[in-house]
């Protein structure tokens, strides 16, 4: 018993969790067929997975299975599918460099609007975090095809250790990445072949791509993912999960998808309350939607009329 306790305790948060929580989520999202030590499980599939061979496609959903007396739930399912559709764009600009180059400066142009219109959100401190993390870990021109096999190697650990509802976040923030790199290739082929472009130019390639529903849908997932994200981030079971999971991703080599995950559950606890920061998100990019689909010419300024500091963070609202 001593050296389980031990083995638990090396896994508890290091900034709070008491062990009890630790043990409490072992018995509230026990591991099937092993003993009930979280250690020992994590360890063990982190392992196997360690060994999977990087270049290895996204594995199939029958290979994703959790166990083989276990269905796969409809979250896992949909992460699954998540998976294998940025799986397949990733695929396609890795073989397309001309695509990469004029993706690369389309995301670059969105990443300056949107810290314009954010401006005001990022200088907050209350805001800075979140901001951060959805212009740049979410839909941003951040290379993100490790970090997605990371995600796709780790999906059979992520189903026993996390919360269904944790789960289907981590989904619908892969819709949200796999439909905004879809809106962009689609407004690509629209725009004028030329390093730059105008915002009318811009407008009139957005209105030509006629697709509205997926433009709403886009703005959907982010505020239905900055929403999930504000209820987990005060339970103290899936704090204790991600904290749980952390030094054996490390070791397995999948800190990337561990950053990923703690950075957005960081930004969203420190802002303690999100409604506000997603009810201005939604009214605004819903905002230049409509102007946009309306005729405007001129939704928000030209990104380019003037230097912004720091880093270009995303491709956002596109």
């Amino acid at each position: 018993m001593a050296g389980q306790r031990k083995n638990v305790e090396h896994f508890a948060d290091p900034v709070g969790l008491r062990i009890g929580q630790v043990k409490a989520l072992a018995r509230e999202y026990p591991v099937q067929g092993r003993a009930n030590n979280p250690n020992t499980a994590l360890m063990h599939d982190l392992r196997v997975t360690h060994r999977l061979d990087f270049q290895h496609p996204i594995p199939s959903g029958r290979e994703f299975s959790v166990s083989s007396s276990a269905s796969t739930s409809d979250a896992q399912a949909a992460l699954i599918r998540e998976l294998a559709r940025v799986h397949r764009l990733h695929g396609e600009r890795a073989a397309n460099p001309i695509l990469a180059g004029a993706l690369d400066r389309l995301a670059l142009w969105q990443g300056r609007r949107l810290r314009g219109t954010y401006a005001d959100l990022a200088v907050d401190p209350r805001y800075a975090g979140a901001i951060t993390y959805f212009q740049n870990d979410l839909y941003g021109p951040t290379d993100t095809s490790r970090r997605d096999h990371d995600l796709a190697r780790v999906v059979p650990i992520m189903v026993r250790i996390l919360p269904e509802a944790v789960v289907g976040t981590v989904a619908h923030a892969m819709e949200l990445s796999a439909l905004s790199q879809e809106l962009d290739r689609a407004l690509l082929s629209r725009l004028p072949r030329t390093a730059q472009f105008t915002v009318a130019e811009y407008c009139k390639a957005y209105r030509r791509a006629a697709n509205f529903p997926l433009r709403r849908r886009q703005i959907k997932l982010i505020v239905d993912v900055g929403a999930a994200l504000d209820r987990h981030v005060d339970k103290p079971l899936v704090r204790a999960a991600l904290s749980m999971m952390r030094q054996p991703a490390r070791l397995a080599g999948l800190a990337p998808l561990q950053d990923f995950l703690e950075r957005g559950f960081a930004a969203f606890r420190a802002m303690h309350g999100a409604a506000d920061f997603l009810r201005t998100i939604n009214e605004r990019e819903t905002g230049i939607l409509e102007a946009i689909v309306g005729g405007t010419l001129a939704p928000f300024p030209d990104p380019l009329a003037s230097p912004l500091s720091g880093p270009a963070p995303s491709s956002g609202q596109r």
